[in-house]
């Protein structure tokens, strides 16, 4: 066999193998793309909810919940400080700042009014009784100077059919004096409730305050009977009381509120002796009243007394801190997520970090934001924009999150929800440790879509026990009413409000960032994103179909 023949044989046989192997790169290339045809495309919502970490949230946690920030009360140094740390970051992340007009547009400032009581007297006949011991004082005071009282007794203060305490009475421009509660039996059921249960008039403050207010009084002076009663509650009042308050500037020809409405607290000692009685006579008179059905006449005498309540005022400039990351074809509806970022400062020396209150709503929101912001530089952007908001003046009374709906940087009508998360960062006195919760507040009161899109969620990738005891009707803490999810629902917004209760260092110096339950805060959190996900990318938006109460 010469050399060409055997190389021709060579070749020969070097292609009758190549020939079937050539033949299955082909086959295996086709099956391979044919499985990746088949394959479920990456669920977005998990990989971008995968970087909301435990880390990330300690990490901000730690700044933000430290001495450094003096327990960031409203207005003060440490607030402004965390402020400024929010806006830097929300800038770092890409989000658009989209405050107008302001020097820095990822700031909305805005203006509050601060008041404290000055030199408070109360003087019947001869006799000075002390504020915070004998008595104390809410709501607004037109007492600024010393005035002389024009007392009138109106037993429960009850104005309804059948039961009128003010019949045959003028208080227009007096003050009105009451006893607290309403007629009760001496086996302690109530007369004017349905089976013996307490009447509005009992359960709603503002009942009375309202039908005082109707009836022209001035102010409102309530007489607590029980003594021990009386002295509990200021005590547990007092801290409360001596704090300087905050609201929002408001006309002066505002419409009253009962909320606003001068109202006092008086010892039993101090009511008698201002409607010429005694503190056995006031017993006497809800035996009376209770037994007859109906309110009863006395011949007391008011005695002549002076008040003066000063108030002191003041403005406070303070900041609610927001990004915006605009959406894709659906831009123009707008998802909020919000958290507050203030607490309560310094008490008796010692700072308050509200690492849970809510600093962890807080680093949550960012972590949201971070997420979201990914996702668009990925090309997965939301279709619908997001407003990541943290407000101030929360503790101080929803203020921050009032003057936002009041002074939208966005229309409210192009406001899809609000998703609210104060305190998810620790375990409440309704739970134990291990358990695997978060409370829900407001998710069903004007959307039924948007209970059961959290709901879905939550079934499919975080599986936490959903606690709902703050969403019945009637709920005695009126949590539903408590954090800054409430101004958007009152302007017709449905809401998730997100929290996990109160536990044992609830507004005290040991809400420390090493008690928080980071593996547990970073679920929650991520719950929040998938159903913001859900609710920035699906077809139609949410419905409002309910009002519940």
């Amino acid at each position: 066999m010469n050399k060409r023949s055997f190389y021709a044989l060579l070749f020969a046989a070097a292609c009758s193998i190549s020939a079937p192997a050539t033949a299955q790169k082909v086959k295996k290339s086709k099956a391979a793309k044919t499985a990746a045809a088949t394959a479920p495309e990456p669920d977005l919502s998990v990989t971008y909810a995968n970087s909301i970490t435990q880390e990330d949230l300690r990490k901000h946690l730690t700044i933000l919940a430290s001495d450094a920030y003096e327990g960031r009360e409203t207005g003060e140094k440490g607030q402004k400080m965390a402020a400024e740390y929010i806006a830097k970051y929300f800038q770092d992340l890409g989000l658009t700042g989209p405050v107008q007009g302001s020097d820095n547009p990822y700031v909305q400032h805005f203006q509050l009014e601060r008041t404290r009581w000055g030199d408070v007297t109360f003087m019947v006949g001869k006799q000075s009784f002390k504020w915070l011991e004998d008595f104390f004082i809410y709501g607004k005071t037109p007492f600024q100077e010393e005035t002389t009282l024009q007392p009138v007794f109106v037993g429960y203060g009850i104005e309804q059919e059948g039961y009128s305490d003010y019949a045959g009475k003028d208080v227009k421009g007096k003050d009105v004096v009451m006893l607290g509660g309403e007629p009760k039996t001496k086996e302690g059921k109530f007369v004017l409730g349905a089976d013996g249960k307490p009447s509005k008039w009992s359960t709603d403050r503002s009942a009375k305050m309202t039908a005082a207010m109707q009836k022209g009084a001035r102010s409102v002076i309530t007489i607590n009977p029980d003594a021990a009663l009386f002295t509990t509650n200021i005590n547990r009042l007092k801290p409360y009381l001596q704090e300087a308050q905050m609201g929002l500037p408001k006309a002066e020809n505002a419409e009253a509120r009962p909320t606003s409405y001068p109202v006092f607290s008086v010892s039993p000692t101090l009511g008698a002796q201002l409607v010429g009685t005694t503190p056995a006579a006031l017993l006497q008179y809800q035996t009376d009243a209770a037994q007859a059905g109906k309110p009863v006449a006395v011949k007391w005498k008011a005695s002549s007394a002076k008040l003066k309540a000063p108030v002191i005022k003041e403005n406070v400039t303070t900041e609610n801190v927001m990004g915006y990351l605009e959406g894709t074809d659906k831009k123009d509806e707008l998802l909020v997520c919000s958290a507050h970022y203030d607490h309560i400062g310094i008490t008796d020396g010692k700072v308050n970090n509200g690492a849970d209150d809510d600093g962890s709503g807080t680093v949550s929101v960012l972590e949201l934001a971070q997420a979201f912001v990914q996702a668009k530089k990925d090309g997965h952007g939301p279709r619908r924009s997001i407003l990541f908001i943290t407000v101030t003046g929360e503790e101080k009374g929803l203020l921050g999150s009032e003057y936002y709906t009041e002074h939208p940087v966005f229309p409210l009508a192009s406001t899809i929800a609000d998703l609210n998360i104060d305190m998810i960062g620790r375990i409440d006195y309704n739970h134990k440790k291990g358990d695997n919760y978060v409370g829900l507040v407001g998710s069903d009161k004007l959307s039924s879509e948007l209970h059961a899109i959290n709901e879905a969620n939550n079934t499919k990738y975080t599986h936490l026990d959903l606690d709902y005891r703050y969403n019945v009707p009637n709920e005695p803490e009126r949590i539903y009413y408590r954090s800054d999810h409430y101004n958007f629902a009152k302007n017709g917004i449905p809401v998730i409000f997100y929290t996990t209760g109160e536990h044992e260092d609830y507004h005290k110096e040991t809400d420390e960032v090493d008690k928080i339950e980071f593996p547990l805060m970073e679920t929650r959190a991520r719950l929040v994103f998938h159903t913001a996900w859900e609710l920035t990318n699906r077809d139609n938006r949410i419905v409002v179909d309910s009002n519940k109460p």
